[in-house]
């Protein structure tokens, strides 16, 4: 497996900068964002699609540093209700599907989007219990009327050009846990899969490397993100984890996302790094720095560090000792 890392925090640098700062600190992949909440600051689209010249710079000097790019990033919302927002969103992640086939890349990251929970509605509603019963109709009609009949279609669209689409699991999004994950992939076909981000699942309470073996089984584990939560029990006896306080008001929150091996221990990760061997994961671990409690450069020094000890760098051997 590769320690790569999403270069959003790295923004403020031109692309040659931040991956020279990246090949430095013992990074082997990157995940650039060509779009939606990612931006596109290393990687715009328009630049790079449809010129040839400008991807053979891009992989010079990719080369140049001895790295290569895990994904493409574009992470909106296509199934917004508003129709203006949606269709921007959709442009945005099929022009990075077609962008990540010129460029050789296998993968593109983003969201599932969220729907209104009906048709003359003007809000994405993200429906968690089914009572009332008009919220089981809701989310019946998010589901079959709108998400499925729109993943259908992107997914021959990555199909026809090779390229994977790697879901994050996010609350606030139709998918949010492996389930609905594995749902969507059942309707459309095998190029829909996970971005398996566990920052998210941590927080819901969702054993991390029990949803790994999981969608590991319908080889749906396409990409991964390497983030971490810590869940403050304090806070979350009180208010519980579906909490709406600013993720910049960090005594009261109830979780907050943290860097690698500041949620979960060393020991954990290894476990992590473990179980995605066994389910056969080979790609990058994409390391997303979204730690409030430091600055993105030294949470990405820390992650790389215990990532580094995580990571297997030989394939196994022989079993010999089961002969």
């Amino acid at each position: 497996m590769d320690i790569g890392v999403l270069t959003v925090p790295l923004g403020g640098r031109d692309l040659d900068d931040a991956l020279e700062y990246l090949d430095d600190i013992g990074v082997n992949a990157v995940e650039l964002g060509c779009g939606g909440y990612p931006g596109d600051d290393h990687l715009p689209r328009d630049e790079h699609l449809g010129d040839e010249d400008a991807r053979t710079d891009l992989h010079a000097l990719l080369s140049q540093h001895d790295m290569r790019v895990s994904a493409l990033a574009t992470h909106n919302n296509p199934i917004h209700p508003d129709e203006e927002t949606a269709s921007d969103a959709d442009r945005e992640l099929r022009e990075a599907i077609d962008l990540a086939a010129e460029l050789d890349v296998n993968t593109v990251t983003t969201f599932s989007g969220l729907p209104a929970g009906g048709p003359d509605d003007e809000v994405p509603n993200w429906i968690t219990a089914p009572w009332p019963s008009e919220h089981a109709d809701a989310h019946e009609y998010q589901w079959e009327d709108v998400a499925i009949p729109y993943w259908e279609e992107v997914a021959e669209h990555a199909a026809d050009r090779g390229v994977d689409v790697a879901i994050e699991m996010h609350p606030n999004m139709l998918v949010y846990e492996p389930h609905g994950m594995l749902r969507l992939r059942e309707a459309t076909n095998e190029r829909i899969g996970a971005n398996f981000d566990p920052s998210h699942l941590y927080w819901q309470g969702i054993e991390v490397t029990d949803a790994i073996r999981l969608l590991g089984e319908e080889d749906a584990i396409h990409h991964f993100h390497a983030k971490d939560t810590k869940v403050y029990d304090a806070n979350a006896r009180e208010k519980g984890v579906l909490d709406t306080t600013s993720y910049t008001d960090e005594p009261n929150r109830s979780w907050l996302f943290r860097s690698i091996g500041y949620g979960h221990g060393e020991s954990h990760w290894k476990d992590v790094v473990s179980t995605l061997r066994m389910v056969d994961y080979d790609g990058a671990l994409s390391i997303e720095h979204e730690d409030s409690l430091t600055s993105s450069t030294e949470g990405l020094e820390k992650a790389v560090d215990v990532l580094r000890r995580a990571v297997f760098e030989s394939q196994p051997g022989d079993a010999y000792w089961a002969e």
